[in-house]
């Protein structure tokens, strides 16, 4: 049902809908984006969340609205009603001639984000008024389209979307990044991840997912780490680790897919060429083990021994490798997480794989077939260090009915970074939380 105007006449629409609307009189609802004038003709930019057109105000308008069109300042709230015509030259293919401004709110301060270069400490401490930006609107629908086609992926492979617990009483990640809280006397943690009640959940329900946040209490300031960011994490009864890694392999590219098709409008407002995506996820991804990642690191300079982890400048020698999305399988069990099941023609490596994206974007999904033998799991646990009574309950699975199964997580900030080519997770995200961030 369309809306309309106060007169009841003429239709109230979004600038996304204005090129159905050609040689009509709309109404638009928004806010000041930008206001110019050539002679005697005035330009008024309007912003709605769904795109952005410039209003042509000439004298036939009445003359409030010429005045105004001059004197609103940036972010007042205004309605315009106009006629939209076909413009090849303009954003979205169309612009308004406009008729009639009425004002819904005018700022009697200046906005503090003028249209000039400023700090990242100053557009930080601003964010909830950064986030009306023009490169940071078209971020948010992008991220909103991306998590929309995770969701539509699962829902097509009948996945059942869940939740897991933040407020949690055990570690996934390791003890050195939890966030501790007080909970009635006692101490919880933030969670670092839903995948240990994913495990739960997909023995009741075979296939089950989540997209939520998480939190990494680590002391780290590169532009891929956020200490409170979102993941999606799946997990699937009877799924071993190569059938694990085509999902992964299958979700990616659908995403991809998605938005290349659906946002090409906000990846072009960004910059991002939409082609050099798709050209990137065309073909199988990329694989390599563990220890011949190491090989490749170390001969594009990089100094790296085996059993480190894979850090910044590692994952970039190996995204300047490949050149696409790439699995590094079969890491050590010393720098892998306790549930992870081990390979059993070589122990000593976890039947597993991170994956990499290409352009250097660093890790955006990492997964593992998970260990589904009890007393497997036990001894896990106790070389990890950990208590095993916290863990029972988990452990309760491998009790009653365990079959082999696997899951993975996937960073939702880095998908996005890579898929806008964002160079900062802090742009991917509403409100970042940084180690020197907590407002507002």
């Amino acid at each position: 049902m369309t809306a309309r105007n106060g007169d009841g006449s003429t239709p109230i629409v979004y600038v996304e809908e204005l090129s159905g609307h050609v040689g009509e009189g709309v109404v638009i609802r928004g806010w000041v984006a930008g206001t110019r004038s050539s002679g005697k003709i005035k330009f008024l930019i309007v912003r709605d969340g769904t795109g952005l057109v410039q209003g042509v105000v000439t004298p036939s308008a009445d003359k409030e609205t010429f005045r105004l069109a001059e004197e609103l300042p940036l972010e007042a709230a205004v309605k315009v009603k106009g006629t939209v015509s076909a413009d090849d030259r303009a954003p979205g293919g169309v612009e308004l001639a406009v008729e009639h401004v009425t004002p819904v709110h005018i700022p009697n301060e200046e906005y503090p984000i003028a249209p000039k270069e400023h700090g990242v400490g100053f557009l930080m401490q601003r964010r909830h008024l950064w986030i009306r930006g023009q490169k940071q609107m078209p971020l948010l629908r992008l991220r909103d389209g991306a998590l929309w086609a995770m969701r539509a992926f699962f829902k097509e492979r009948r996945f059942i979307a869940t939740e897991a617990p933040i407020l949690v009483s055990t570690s996934v990640e390791g003890t050195t990044t939890l966030f501790t809280v007080d909970y009635f006397g006692r101490p919880a943690y933030l969670s670092q991840s839903g995948q240990l009640y994913l495990e739960a959940t997909c023995a009741a329900l075979g296939k089950a997912y989540w997209i939520g946040p998480v939190f990494r209490a680590e002391k780290s300031k590169t532009r891929r780490h956020l200490t409170e960011f979102w993941m999606l994490e799946a997990e699937m009864a009877y799924l071993e680790h190569e059938e694990n890694l085509q999902l992964q392999e299958d979700l990616v590219r659908h995403v991809v897919e998605y938005v290349t098709q659906e946002h090409r409008r906000e990846l072009e407002v960004l910059g991002r060429d939409p082609q050099v995506l798709m050209d990137e996820v065309e073909g199988p991804f990329a694989r390599v083990s563990y220890a011949d990642a190491v090989e490749i690191v170390r001969s594009a300079g990089v100094e790296m021994e085996y059993g480190q982890d894979l850090g910044a400048p590692a994952e970039d020698a190996l995204s300047e490798h490949f050149r696409r999305p790439v699995f590094v399988e079969r890491f050590p069990v010393s720098i892998k997480p306790f549930y992870m099941k081990r390979c059993a023609d070589e122990p000593g490596v976890a039947l597993c794989a991170d994956l990499i994206a290409p352009e250097g974007y660093g890790e955006i999904i990492g997964g593992s077939q998970r260990v589904d033998d009890q007393q497997e799991l036990e001894k896990q646990l106790r070389e990890a260090g950990l208590a095993e009574e916290p863990y029972q309950w988990y452990v309760d699975l491998r009790r009653w009915g365990s079959v082999p199964h696997s899951g993975f997580g996937l960073g939702v900030e880095r998908t996005v970074a890579w898929l806008s080519g964002i160079h900062h997770l802090r742009e991917t995200i509403p409100f970042p939380r940084m180690i020197d961030r907590l407002d507002p």
